[in-house]
């Protein structure tokens, strides 16, 4: 049996923590941000964590 593949976009944009939790960065910080609030702004910069629900799933396809 061959070896697994990691799925690369999704290694792109996930990553897991040394307690098992899932990270990704924060949405809507591309583009249009002069009509955002600079509070806003300020608290997308921190990271953000996937549900456990959705953890499993992201876990198989980067085999972490």
């Amino acid at each position: 049996m061959g070896k697994i593949k990691t799925h690369s976009a999704t290694a792109k944009r996930f990553s897991v923590t040394k307690s098992g939790k899932v990270k990704l960065n924060s949405s809507f910080r591309r583009h249009k941000l002069g009509k955002k609030t600079a509070k806003r702004k300020r608290q997308l910069r921190r990271n953000e964590y996937l549900s456990e629900s959705f953890a499993p799933t992201v876990k198989a396809l980067i085999h972490k």
